[in-house]
């Protein structure tokens, strides 16, 4: 991998994620919607691309050319229902399709593992709306990689441990994750796999 397009590039979790593709020495892309998420750091360094996941012309740009793609779709904190990350998801596979590009990492929620009955009510929706891309992901016929955190933790970096469906434990460092979402573009084990991620000792 030596060109990489982000998607969801300004969340917690993405901003790390851009953080640690350019410290890796990656060409970078990223889609955004609003130039105001934008960090100020990445300006001059990261390739930008203003759009919405949900349009299927703007996905089909910010991947044109790339090696591979890392999607990090996040409601900021929203719980109710959306098709947003779905549609986004959709958009992005078959823009990948058209492209030629065979290569993505994914993130959805460690409350995937679960039965419906062990998840809090208040996330059943967004646990919903992660199933249709996990979905979507195993359907593609790509060479995915769909990783399920548990609690993103804004907390320093540690050792972690990757598992192959099912989850190492309950919480992740937000360094960490992005590390293995970028990393794991290069990291054949994992192609076709869905990847459970926590802190080691968790």
């Amino acid at each position: 991998m030596q060109r990489i397009a982000i998607i969801g590039g300004t969340g917690m979790t993405g901003v790390c994620v851009v953080d640690y593709a350019l410290q890796k020495g990656l060409q970078v892309r990223l889609l955004y919607r609003s130039e105001a998420t934008v960090p100020e750091r990445f300006k001059g360094k990261v390739e930008l691309c203003q759009g919405n996941v949900v349009n299927y012309d703007d996905c089909k740009r910010v991947i044109e050319g790339v090696d591979g793609v890392c999607v990090i779709l996040g409601t900021r904190n929203k719980l109710e229902a959306t098709t947003e990350l779905s549609r986004g998801t959709a958009n992005l596979i078959q823009a990948m399709n058209a492209e030629n590009i065979k290569r993505f990492s994914i993130v959805m929620s460690s409350f995937l593992f679960r039965p419906d009955s062990e998840v809090p009510a208040m996330f059943h929706r967004l646990n919903d709306e992660h199933r249709r891309m996990l979905e979507l992901t195993k359907a593609s016929n790509l060479e995915f990689i769909a990783i399920l955190p548990p609690h993103i933790a804004d907390e320093p970096s540690t050792a972690y441990t990757v598992l192959h469906d099912e989850a190492p434990g309950r919480s992740i460092s937000k360094y960490d994750l992005a590390k293995f979402i970028v990393d794991s573009l290069d990291q054949p084990e994992h192609l076709g796999q869905v990847c459970g991620i926590a802190k080691k000792n968790d």
